[in-house]
């Protein structure tokens, strides 16, 4: 099997179904999107951990369920503390309202609870 098919298949277990979709069916769409988004990434002073946030910030603020889903499930991967996710959702509060900053929390919390109960699908 090509290689970057293999980690694109590991990756769509990761993924929202959306991403996971557009990673399995273009692989090669997908790899210029990965390295787009490591440029981006390497391209400042921020360190792994803050940019982990930020990324997690953007998708509770676009108001994404899957990309929250996502960013969360990583960063806990990534061995970021529960309550740095929740931080992210509350201080959401005053940019993008109430009913969904408590939305993005919810969604983090499905995260965390998935890691506390040996990581089963969410």
């Amino acid at each position: 099997m090509n290689p970057i098919l293999n980690e694109v298949l590991v990756m769509t277990n990761y993924l929202p179904s959306g991403a996971g979709y557009l990673a399995e069916t273009y692989p090669e769409i997908w790899e210029a999107y990965e390295q787009l988004g490591e440029a981006c990434a390497n391209v400042g002073p921020l360190d792994p951990h803050a940019r982990r946030l930020i990324k997690l910030a953007l998708a509770v603020a676009s108001r994404s369920e899957g990309a929250t889903h996502s960013h969360a499930r990583r960063a806990l991967a990534e061995g970021l503390d529960p309550e740095e996710l929740r931080q992210v959702a509350l201080m959401a509060i005053p940019t993008i309202g109430l009913p969904q900053s408590v939305a993005a929390l919810t969604w983090i919390e499905d995260i965390i609870e998935e890691q506390e109960d040996g990581g089963a699908d969410a």
